[in-house]
C-alpha cells in the first residue's frame, strides 16, 4: 500500500546482528530475483524500501494508494486465477482419518506407526490390501509424519515397510497414469507428491526395509526411494522384489524437481529412464546390480544386520544427522524450495553451535577424552 509509511523490510541485519529467518535472504534473491548488489543495500537498510523503489528493485509486484488497493489485489487475484490450466471438477467429500491412537501406536485403514520409545526408532507400514487407495494411504502418511514431528520428537529413526500384492500397486499405478489428465486423478497426484515431499524433508533417518511380503512398487517404491537406506532381503524362493511404474518417470517431484531415481542415478542419468521402463520387477539381486539397494542380505545374516544398523544411526547426534540427512538428500541442481526447506534448514554452522556438539557434555567437547558424549536426542 502506498500511503506514505509502508515498507518492506529485512532489519535483521542491522537491528540484531544476525540473518534473516532460515531462507529469507534466498527468498529475495532466488525467488524475487532482486539483483545482488540490490539485495546487498536492502538486507542492510533497517528502514527498508518505500513505493515505486520496492516495485522497480522486484521486492514487491505493485504498489497502489489506499484508495484503489483492494480493487488492485483482487483484479490481480483473478488474473493470476486465470492463467490456472489444471482440470477441474465439482470436488469431493474427504472422509475423517480417525485414527486409533494409543502410547505405542498410531493405527489407519492403511498406515501403521509402531513406536518404540526406548530404542527410539518407529516402524511405519504401508498396507496396499484388496481395499488400498492411494487418495486415503498418502493422507494417512501425511498425517503420520506430522505426528511424528509434532509428537514425537525423541524419534531418531523410522524403518519404511509396506505389505501388500506388488502387482496390484503396480496396476493401480497404471491406472492413475493413463487417466491423469481427470481432475480428480490430477489432484490425487498432486496430493501423493506433496506428501513424498513431506518425507523427503522430515528431520528423522529413514531406512527402508524390502522383506518379505513388501510391495514396493511405484508410487510405493518412492517411500524405499526417499529412505537413507534400503535393505533388501535375499531370499531363496526370490520372492522378495520391487517393481517400477510409470509414475517414478518425473509425476511424483521431489522439491527441487527432479525424480528420486534422478537423485539416486546423478552420475548415471540413463538409468533412471531404463528403471521406470522397465515391465518385469527386480528379485534382490536385479535390484542390486542395478543400484535400487544399499545393501542385499542373505536370510541368515538379516535379523543381526539390520539390528546393528539400526542401532549404530540411533546412537549417532541427531543434529550431525539432521545436517547430513538434509545435504545428502537433495543431490543435484538446486531450487528456492530446496535452498530454503532442504540444505539451508540445516546449517552447519547452526549444528556447531548446539549443545550436542560444543556443549559441556557435547561431541566436540569430549572429542579424544574416555567420556562419551551426552546428546539431546529431539528431533525437529
Amino acid at each position: 500500500m502506498d500511503d506514505g509509511s509502508s515498507a518492506v523490510s529485512l532489519p535483521e541485519v542491522p537491528l540484531l546482528g544476525v540473518l534473516p529467518g532460515t531462507g529469507g535472504l534466498t527468498r529475495v534473491v532466488d525467488k524475487r530475483k532482486v539483483r545482488r548488489d540490490l539485495a546487498d543495500v536492502f538486507s542492510t537498510l533497517a528502514e527498508g524500501i518505500k513505493g515505486k523503489r520496492a516495485v522497480e528493485w522486484r521486492l514487491v509486484d505493485g504498489v497502489f494508494p489506499r484508495s484503489r488497493f483492494q480493487d488492485a489485489v483482487r483484479e490481480r487475484a483473478l488474473s493470476l486465477a486465470a492463467q490456472d490450466t489444471q482440470p477441474r471438477g465439482p470436488g469431493i467429500v474427504l472422509e475423517a482419518l480417525s485414527p486409533e491412537v494409543t502410547a505405542d501406536a498410531v493405527r489407519y485403514r492403511h498406515v501403521a506407526l509402531k513406536l518404540n520409545h526406548s530404542n527410539r526408532t518407529a516402524e511405519l507400514t504401508i498396507e496396499a490390501g484388496a481395499d488400498y487407495a492411494p487418495l486415503r494411504a498418502f493422507r494417512e502418511l501425511d498425517d503420520a509424519l506430522l505426528r511424528l514431528r509434532l509428537h514425537y520428537d525423541e524419534i531418531g529413526l523410522v524403518i519404511l515397510k509396506t505389505r501388500g500384492d506388488l502387482e496390484a500397486v503396480r496396476q493401480i499405478d497404471n491406472g492413475l497414469y493413463r487417466s491423469r489428465g481427470d481432475w480428480l486423478t490430477n489432484e490425487t497426484l498432486l496430493l501423493m507428491a506433496r506428501t513424498l515431499r513431506r518425507l523427503d524433508l522430515t528431520a528423522r533417518s529413514l531406512f527402508a526395509v524390502v522383506d518379505e511380503g513388501s510391495c514396493f512398487a511405484g508410487s510405493l517404491l518412492e517411500i524405499a526411494l526417499a529412505a537413507d537406506r534400503i535393505y533388501m532381503l535375499r531370499d531363496a524362493e526370490r520372492a522378495v522384489r520391487v517393481a517400477a511404474s510409470p509414475l517414478n518417470g518425473g509425476l511424483l517431484p521431489m522439491t527441487h524437481g527432479l525424480s528420486r531415481l534422478q537423485v539416486r542415478f546423478q552420475g548415471d542419468p540413463a538409468r533412471a529412464d531404463e528403471i521406470t521402463g522397465e515391465t518385469d520387477p527386480f528379485d534382490t539381486d536385479a535390484a542390486e546390480e542395478a543400484g535400487l539397494v544399499t545393501a542385499a542380505v542373505d536370510e541368515i545374516d538379516w535379523e543381526g544386520e539390520l539390528r546393528v544398523a539400526i542401532e549404530e544411526r540411533v546412537s549417532l547426534s541427531p543434529d550431525a544427522l539432521t545436517g547430513m540427512e538434509a545435504n545428502l538428500r537433495f543431490a543435484g541442481a538446486e531450487n528456492a524450495d530446496s535452498k530454503v526447506f532442504g540444505r539451508l534448514s540445516a546449517w552447519q554452522n547452526w549444528i556447531f553451535s548446539r549443545p550436542n556438539a560444543t556443549g559441556e557434555r557435547g561431541a566436540l567437547t569430549l572429542y579424544g577424552k574416555p567420556e562419551r558424549p551426552q546428546f539431546n536426542w529431539r528431533r525437529t
